[in-house]
């Protein structure tokens, strides 16, 4: 005989198309029309004064965002050309139960995180022969953020201002110039660089530009301890760790040909690893006729995009025990198209065993994407200059990577990933 829970159960499940939707489903398959808008709509979805709050269902359908079903949201789903599906109650506590008895779970996104991005301001006389391939993705799926560079830096803005994340690309906080001297040193553009890193050196107090870089650097590395996420792709990771191990610039590693100095005697065996974010045990290269910093980057890259030896494969993580990276790897594809940068990826011996590898090149050594913590904080690492542009020569960011042509990159979707995973409420972790 059925209870009259039952019979009410059952009269919902009968009548339940007429229902109105209460959620709206944002699949991040195949069938999404747009993958890197809908980071956009999601972080649109958690933005004052809206602040409705987010699910990210990791691995379901390639990592889906469930939505509350408001008039907003999809007006702003129509606006953006992000494909949405509407579900009722019934359906999503159906979706419940597969993730449940799957390795899926379900992250509570609870606020917009506040973003700011390491570079010259637009104002700046210089530009840089290249582009941010984040900057590219956060225009494109319409994220805010604020430009910070050393002056304030120098000032605090990262803890005055609370931002919860900070991007950092193609960089170099070892005083050499981006390693760009045997190839451009003529070049008005290296020349202009020069200048205004030392200028900025010499206007924060300090004599030299790998001093002044470093100090940078550990500032960098006190806001992630405090709390920051932090997020570098291209030389950003290497230089970092490289300024760190020469004690914030105190101990020389450039080249005379550009400081004007001579190299620290035995400067390999005074490096202090102790205070990286996880790169040890790396061999530098101070040649200034060398392109690359050390030997933590894959020194000799395939040249051919179309023969696949640069692929880089995702790690699969138990999303109810990893959140974490398990959210860092969402996406609809396990296997990424290669890319080269300054640092095209990781030498797995030169990775502190306490950081997790979330993507390698298969067969390889080499890692591509990395995520570890330091303090009370995180860091991501990813090699490579941008997802979509294989070599990306210096000179080409005069004409940015265009997003429209490439709007399912799973390259620019671990990127997005980053900067929606500081939004996530911290689960208690299950034993």
């Amino acid at each position: 005989m059925y209870t009259k829970i039952t019979v009410g159960f059952l009269v919902l499940l009968i009548f339940s198309p007429l229902l109105p939707a209460q959620w709206i489903l944002i699949p991040m398959d195949e069938s999404q029309t747009n993958h890197l808008k809908a980071y956009g709509l999601t972080y649109w979805t958690l933005e004052t004064p809206r602040e409705y709050s987010v699910k990210w269902l990791l691995n379901y359908r390639g990592g889906a965002f469930l939505l509350v079903d408001t008039p907003d949201i999809r007006k702003q789903s129509y606006e953006m050309g992000v494909n949405f599906e509407s579900l009722s109650n019934i359906d999503y506590a159906t979706i419940q139960t597969e993730i449940e008895n799957s390795n899926m779970d379900e992250i509570l996104l609870e606020k917009a995180p506040k973003v700011a991005v390491y570079r010259p301001h637009d104002n700046s006389p210089y530009r840089d022969p290249w582009d941010d391939a984040v900057k590219i993705a956060m225009d494109y799926a319409d994220i805010p953020y604020d430009t910070v560079w050393d002056e304030e830096i120098i000032e605090g803005v990262l803890f005055a201002k609370e931002y919860d994340w900070l991007h950092l690309h193609h960089e170099d906080f070892t005083g050499q110039y981006g390693k760009f001297y045997a190839s451009f040193r003529d070049q008005v553009w290296y020349q202009q660089r020069v200048r205004m890193y030392q200028d900025v050196a010499q206007k924060s107090g300090f004599n030299s530009v790998a001093r002044h870089k470093g100090h940078i650097a550990k500032l960098i590395r006190d806001y992630v301890v405090r709390g920051g996420f932090l997020f570098a792709m291209c030389s950003a990771p290497e230089t970092l760790d490289i300024a760190l191990a020469a004690d914030s610039g105190r101990i020389d590693i450039v080249a005379p040909e550009i400081d004007g100095t001579p190299v620290k005697a035995n400067y390999q065996s005074k490096l202090k690893f102790d205070q990286t974010f996880t790169f040890k045990d790396f061999k530098l290269y101070p040649n200034p006729n060398r392109y690359e910093f050390s030997n933590i980057d894959n020194p000799q890259p395939e040249l051919n995009p179309l023969s696949g030896v640069e692929d880089f494969i995702l790690f699969e993580f138990a999303a109810k025990h990893d959140p974490i990276p398990t959210m860092l790897t969402q996406n609809h594809k396990a296997r990424i198209s290669g890319y080269l940068g300054q640092t095209t990826s990781f030498n797995k011996n030169t990775i502190h065993q306490s950081t997790t590898i979330l993507a390698e090149i298969e067969g390889t050594e080499y890692a591509k994407y990395i995520h570890g913590n330091l303090g009370k904080g995180t860091f991501t690492f990813l090699a490579g200059h941008d997802p979509e542009d294989y070599r990306h020569l210096v000179g080409e960011g005069r004409i940015p990577t265009n997003l429209n042509l490439h709007k399912h990159s799973s390259g620019y979707r671990l990127i997005l990933n980053n900067i929606l995973f500081p939004a996530a409420k911290k689960k208690p972790q299950k034993t």
